[in-house]
């Protein structure tokens, strides 16, 4: 019985371009108390894989986050698949504004200790005890009254190309650097104010709602779906678009643009740019934002140094790699100080 991926990104690569097939890339998450998640994992790996999903599904005791692609000819199966399980059923579906086939090549599920990394160990902490969700044109009255605070759940580098206008924007490198920063900053309005919170699409702020709602704030407010479900009612209803510039996504896309005005720019220049990038130095491989000027003349890399090291020879790439781990710059995402115009 096959239970993990037997074909290489290229391999997998070279498949969808040969079915020709139109993907779908979707996203759903679900809080639930899950007594045996070894076995649900092995159960939609074995289903999910005879549908063709490729992805990025974690599975933990609390619930189930997936970010994934599909052949558009087989979404009913998987919506029926789906709807077999009962925690799943209905389940809202995330579908990206902007489809590319290529989003993932291989299909990953994995159990982990949370779907959210959070840093917490609070037994009384129920995160399914979440705040009131709300859709686009709630929200949008929501974040014009003055009694409301806006906090955006994500991390530095993905409000740094979009958010939200009069967005508090925490800069933070991880979803559990947040959680105690926000409480201790806004610990004066627990009681007077209405707490608005919105992410990606919805899994962060679900969380962060229970917890602040755990940490005695009265009123507490969630966007249903998050920014890529708003993007799609703004659009079905005709309501005001007030979200600024480009939506971060965690796959090869690394993006979908919600509005046309540019917020950030290229950390290489400073010139009015929102694309993230890879450092093509495999070594390096670290996240930034870079135009086009500077991509042609770093060869796609952050710095001299890795544009160096990114001539030579694939092999002799290799060995200066050998017996070296991964470089810590992965994970600073844009904040490398060969960065001249980082956030």
């Amino acid at each position: 019985m096959q239970l993990y991926n037997t074909l290489s990104a290229k391999e997998r690569e070279a498949l969808i371009e040969a079915a020709g097939l139109e993907r779908l890339t979707i996203s759903f998450y679900r809080y639930a108390h899950i007594g045996n998640p070894p076995i649900l994992r092995n159960h939609l790996f074995i289903r999910w894989n005879e549908l063709d999903v490729l992805g990025r599904i974690y599975v933990a005791h609390e619930g189930i986050n997936a970010q994934l692609s599909i052949p558009a000819e087989n979404f009913e199966a998987f919506k029926a698949h789906l709807d077999s399980i009962v925690f799943l059923k209905n389940v809202r579906l995330n579908i990206a504004i902007e489809q590319d086939n290529k989003s993932f090549l291989k299909l990953k599920v994995k159990v982990r200790d949370k779907i959210v990394a959070d840093g917490l160990n609070d037994s009384t902490f129920d995160v399914t005890d979440k705040g009131i969700h709300v859709g686009a044109e709630r929200f949008n009255e929501l974040i014009e009254d003055p009694d409301t605070i806006l906090v955006d759940m994500r991390n530095h580098y993905e409000s740094e190309i979009g958010h939200f206008k009069n967005a508090i924007t925490p800069d933070v490198d991880t979803f559990r650097d947040s959680l105690d920063i926000i409480e201790k900053d806004l610990a004066e309005h627990k009681e007077d104010k209405k707490l608005v919170m919105y992410c990606t699409g919805g899994i962060r702020c679900e969380k962060a709602s229970a917890y602040y709602k755990h940490k005695g704030f009265k009123q507490v407010y969630q966007l249903e779906g998050g920014i890529i479900d708003y993007a799609r009612q703004v659009e079905k209803k005709k309501l005001e678009n007030k979200f600024l510039g480009k939506n971060f996504v965690f796959d090869h896309r690394r993006g979908e643009r919600i509005t046309n005005v540019v917020i950030a720019q290229c950390h290489q220049c400073g010139e009015p740019c929102d694309t993230h990038v890879n450092c093509a130095n495999e070594a390096c491989h670290l996240l930034f934002i870079q135009c086009s000027a500077c991509a042609e003349k770093m060869h796609d890399c952050c710095s001299h140094d890795c544009m160096e090291i990114h001539k030579l020879p694939y092999g002799e790439q290799k060995k200066l790699r050998k017996g070296k781990g991964a470089s810590n710059k992965i994970f600073k995402k844009g904040r490398s100080e060969v960065l001249k115009f980082k956030k």
